[in-house]
């Protein structure tokens, strides 16, 4: 069995920390990284961006065939949203289509899960719980969530359509089931026993 790349990738509020925790202590041989990209929103952030995600790449394929599963908290998915947001200064589609390319050549069971809620009323009551971080940069707001979900199942539908053979992505609603039957869903769906 190939080890395994693992992105869960989706708006503010859905679920995705908790998740990928469930997923890193189940899954063995298992390293965790969160991602935020950079808070640079200008036209020069993007020559940063672009270097921080081609070094992950590099890493990432520096780990094949190393006996090790790698778990992404947000990628470069996340800077692409973003920038169809109009966040950034920048536009990222060309670079982040090249960083997709690259991903999809790795030699790894590729999985991209995005998350979402099939009732994005929700959103408020999530973004509002107690003990929900609250993050300086950030706004979250019900609608910047709604909105966010809207480009993340574009993604996953651009996704399914050119790089299915490769990319293997999974769309979870995480308001319609329980944790527990959430989490078996995931590890079924990444063929873990």
């Amino acid at each position: 069995m190939k080890n395994k790349i693992i992105i869960v990738e989706g708006p503010q509020g859905v679920g995705k920390t908790t998740t990928v925790d469930y997923l890193r202590e189940t899954i063995p041989h298992t390293n965790l990284f969160r991602l935020t990209g950079s808070n640079d929103n200008t036209k020069k952030g993007l020559y940063k961006t672009v270097k921080y995600y081609n070094n992950l790449l590099k890493f990432m394929k520096s780990m094949e065939n190393t006996g090790m599963n790698l778990l992404f908290d947000r990628t470069f998915f996340t800077e692409e949203v973003y920038c169809r947001l109009g966040y950034k200064e920048y536009s990222f589609t060309k670079e982040y289509n090249k960083l997709l390319n690259k991903l999809s050549k790795l030699d790894f069971d590729i999985y991209y899960i995005n998350l979402s809620l099939f009732d994005t009323s929700n959103y408020l009551e999530r973004l509002n719980r107690k003990g929900k971080a609250e993050v300086k940069y950030a706004e979250f707001s019900k609608n910047s969530s709604e909105k966010q979900q809207e480009i993340y199942l574009d993604l996953f539908t651009e996704i399914s359509t050119s790089y299915w053979k490769r990319i293997k992505p999974r769309t979870f609603f995480t308001d319609i089931n329980t944790k527990e039957k959430l989490y078996k869903d995931i590890m079924d769906s990444i063929n873990w026993e």
